[in-house]
């Protein structure tokens, strides 16, 4: 779940204005899309959710923790209702697929019981099963991108957001990389949030679409992707 009031995010090396009163809210089990131009505010909205940066005012709420008084030593406990799924997928070469999955639980002090039980379940669950022992380099950009969503999911976070997640990919896997992650927000009913900017991905599923352009929400809207000469 998020939540935004009125925020403002001005980064002072540039006196660049990044959120010019961006308000929005997420429920659990939505499925959206946060579409823009360029360096209309995507990746700082990207930010302030992982607690990378904070606003310099508003109100944000994310899985119930407030994002603008939260303590450091409480970001760790915060970013595990999180996963989160890079562009470039940031897998471990020197790991199997088996051990870069299961590396996202051990680091958070899982036992091996757990993770033996766990990390087969979500690699079935994103059409892994078998490739358990490959090495990244072995596999292709799509499989490359389903070890990382595997990655995000098996900690069972409340809420997956995706970064570009289709930057790497043909326009095939592409959309299959957006199939998949339909049907797990329809199988878990795990919160999905897709930043992008590519239009055709958007337009072929029929979900709520936020649409930013120089720091400010333009539209939001189910279905389709928003047309700029409806301004």
């Amino acid at each position: 779940m998020i939540q935004m009031k009125k925020v403002k995010v001005v980064y002072r090396s540039s006196d660049t204005v990044a959120l010019d009163g961006v308000s929005m809210s997420i429920n659990e089990g939505e499925f959206v899309f946060l579409v823009g131009p360029s360096g209309s505010g995507k990746t700082t909205i990207m930010k302030l959710l992982t607690g990378e940066i904070r606003a310099d005012a508003g109100q944000i709420v994310v899985n119930d923790f407030d994002m603008r008084d939260i303590k450091i030593r409480k970001l760790p406990k915060m970013r595990r209702t999180l996963g989160v799924v890079f562009q470039d997928f940031r897998l471990i070469d020197n790991m199997n697929v088996y051990d870069n999955v299961a590396f996202a639980m051990r680091v958070t002090g899982v036992r091996n019981k757990k993770i033996k039980k766990r990390v087969p379940e979500v690699l079935a669950l994103v059409g892994l099963e078998g490739r358990e022992k490959r090495m990244p380099k072995e596999l292709s950009g799509g499989e490359q991108q389903r070890v990382a969503i595997a990655r995000a999911l098996v900690n069972n976070p409340r809420m997956i957001v995706a970064d570009e997640p289709t930057g790497n990919l043909d326009p095939v896997r592409s959309l299959e990389l957006m199939l998949l992650l339909e049907k797990i927000n329809e199988d878990t009913g795990t919160t999905i949030l897709v930043v992008t900017h590519e239009k055709e991905l958007v337009n072929a599923l029929n979900k709520r679409v936020i649409y930013i352009s120089e720091g400010k929400i333009i539209s939001d809207r189910k279905g389709g992707y928003f047309d700029e000469t409806e301004q």
